[in-house]
C-alpha cells in the first residue's frame, strides 16, 4: 500500500483532535492526489506526438486500446477501487461481507452499445491554435497551471459525432471571417466564446453558443448575434441544418450569464430513453451516451424488482429519468433536484409520457430530503436512488438516508466511484458516529453494476445496490 493511501484510510480513524470538516477537507485532498498520480501514468505523451495524438490521449485515453482490452482495463481500475474502499470501511468499523477483498459484488463491465461517436452533448472551446491562430474551435491540450494550453481541433476524436464536428468547423469559420476578436482563456477580453452542440437519435442538432458583452453596446451585441443567426439559417453554416439555436450572453465584468435566448427553430429537443419521450433543454443533464444510458437504467430496474408497494425518492434526479424509467415498479415517485429548468423538464417529461404516480420538487437535497424523510410514516419502506455530481452528496443528505430508517434499500450512481462518491460510500457503510451525527443502521452493499458510457475514456458508470 502507498503512504498516500495509508494516509487516507487512517485519516476517518483519528477520531481524536480531527473535527468532521477537517477530516473531509484531508480526505478530499488526498483523493484528488490519488486520482491524478493514477491519471499521469496513463497519460505520457511522446516528444514526437502530434497535437492529435496529444489531444486524444487527453479526451479519449484509452483509444489505442482494442474494446475488449478497454473493458478489460476498467473492470481491473474499478476492482481496484472496490477493494481500497473495502479497507476504507472496515477501518472505520462497517460489517462487509466477503467478497474476497472488494467492497461488493462485482459483474463484468457492460459494453456501449455503440463505440464511436456516441456523445449527445460536446463542448467545443475557442483558443490559440497550434499555429498560433487565436480563432482555433476544438479542445484544450496543456496545463492551466503554466498556461500552456493549446486548442486542437477534435476531427479525428473517436466519441464525438460528425455532426458535432460540423458544427464547430462552421462555427470556426463564421468567426474567423468576423472582425470581432475571441474571447481567450486568462484574458479579460474577446467576445467569440465557446459552443455546445446537443443530438438526440432523430439526428436533430441544437447549437448554443456563449457571446462576451464586454465594451459592446447593446445594438453592436444584436448586430453580431442576428449575423451569426443568419450565417447558420442561410449562409453556410445551413449546412448543419440545426433544429435549435440558442445564444448566451455572458458579462466578464460581473461573470453573469444570461438565459440561453432562443434565436432560430424549436426551443427543445425529444430523445427517446426505454420508450420514454424526454424533453432536453439547453440546460438538460441527460447522460452523454443514450444507448449506454438504456443498459444502465435497465440494470437498475433488475436491482429493484418487486417494489411495487415502496417509495422511490430519485435524489439529483436531474430531469427525472430515472425516476420515470423506473415508476411502473413503484406506489410513488419523489424526485428532488436543485436546478429549476431540470424540475420542469421532469414535470414535462412526466405529463407528456401519462406518468401519475412521479412528483418533483426544486430544492437543495440537503435541506429537502431530511424533511420529506421525516414526515413518512416509519411503516413505509423507502428505496432511494441517488445520481450525485462529481462534487458528491452534502452530508447532509448522507446522514438523513442514514439516520432514516425506513430508507432500507439505495442505489449509488456514480462514473468517479474513486472520487468524493468514495467519501459518500464510506459514509453510509460505515460504523456509527455519533460525532458525525451518523446515528442510523449502516448500509450493508450487495452488488455492484457496471455499464461503459464512455468508450475510450478510463470512466465508467457503476451502480451500487446497498441494503439494511
Amino acid at each position: 500500500m502507498t503512504p498516500l493511501l495509508m494516509s487516507w484510510r487512517c485519516v476517518p480513524c483519528c477520531r481524536s483532535g480531527l473535527s468532521w470538516c477537517v477530516t473531509r477537507m484531508i480526505t478530499q485532498t488526498v483523493l484528488r492526489g490519488v486520482h491524478k498520480k493514477n491519471k499521469k501514468k496513463l497519460i505520457n505523451h511522446s516528444p514526437a506526438a502530434s497535437w492529435e495524438e496529444r489531444l486524444s490521449d487527453v479526451c479519449t485515453p484509452l483509444w489505442r486500446m482494442e474494446y475488449k482490452e478497454q473493458l478489460k482495463y476498467k473492470l481491473e481500475a474499478l476492482q481496484k477501487v472496490l477493494r481500497d474502499l473495502c479497507l476504507t470501511v472496515k477501518e472505520r468499523g462497517g460489517q462487509l461481507p466477503d467478497y474476497n477483498g472488494l467492497f461488493c459484488l462485482l459483474q463484468e463491465v457492460l459494453p456501449s452499445p455503440v463505440i464511436y461517436g456516441y456523445r449527445n452533448k460536446s463542448t467545443f472551446s475557442v483558443n490559440l491554435g497550434p499555429n498560433g491562430d487565436p480563432k482555433t474551435v476544438g479542445n484544450y491540450v496543456g496545463n492551466e497551471r503554466d498556461r500552456s494550453i493549446v486548442c486542437v481541433r477534435t476531427d479525428h476524436l473517436l466519441n464525438i459525432p460528425v455532426k458535432h464536428k460540423l458544427v464547430a468547423k462552421c462555427y470556426e469559420d463564421y468567426i474567423r471571417q468576423s472582425p470581432l476578436p475571441p474571447c481567450l482563456h486568462f484574458r479579460d477580453e474577446g467576445h467569440w466564446h465557446e459552443i455546445i452542440v446537443r443530438t438526440n437519435s432523430n439526428g436533430d442538432v441544437m447549437a448554443i453558443f456563449t457571446f462576451y458583452t464586454k465594451h459592446l453596446p447593446q445594438d453592436k451585441v444584436l448586430s453580431h448575434i442576428l449575423s451569426l443567426k443568419e450565417y447558420f439559417t442561410y449562409g453556410p453554416g445551413s449546412v448543419c441544418n440545426l433544429t435549435s439555436l440558442y445564444c448566451q450572453q455572458k458579462n466578464p465584468a460581473t461573470n453573469q450569464v444570461s438565459p440561453p435566448l432562443l434565436l432560430h427553430g424549436s426551443p427543445h429537443l425529444t430523445e427517446r430513453v426505454l420508450g420514454l419521450d424526454l424533453r432536453v433543454s439547453p440546460t438538460t443533464f441527460l447522460q452523454i451516451n443514450t444507448p449506454g444510458a438504456e443498459l444502465l437504467y435497465t440494470a437498475l430496474g433488475n436491482l429493484v424488482k418487486n417494489r411495487s408497494k415502496s417509495i422511490l425518492f430519485d435524489v439529483c434526479c436531474g430531469t427525472g429519468v430515472i425516476g420515470l424509467s423506473l415508476a411502473g415498479q413503484f406506489q410513488e415517485v419523489v424526485g428532488i433536484e436543485l436546478v429549476g429548468d431540470a424540475v420542469c423538464d421532469a414535470q414535462w417529461n412526466m405529463t407528456f409520457n401519462g406518468i401519475e404516480n412521479c412528483q418533483f420538487l426544486v430544492g437543495r437535497a440537503e435541506k429537502l430530503l431530511p424533511k420529506l424523510l421525516s414526515e413518512r410514516n416509519n411503516t413505509e419502506h423507502v428505496v432511494a436512488v441517488v445520481n450525485p455530481p462529481r462534487a458528491g452528496l452534502h452530508p447532509h443528505v448522507v446522514r438523513a438516508l442514514r439516520n432514516c430508517e425506513n430508507v432500507r434499500t439505495l442505489i449509488f450512481v456514480t462514473c468517479k466511484p474513486e472520487g468524493e462518491a468514495g467519501r459518500n460510500l464510506t459514509e453510509l457503510c460505515c460504523a456509527k458516529s455519533s460525532e458525525q451525527k451518523i446515528l442510523g443502521e449502516s448500509f450493508v452493499p450487495q452488488e455492484a453494476v457496471a455499464v461503459d458510457l464512455f468508450p475510450h475514456t478510463t470512466h465508467c458508470e457503476l451502480a451500487l445496490l446497498l441494503t439494511r
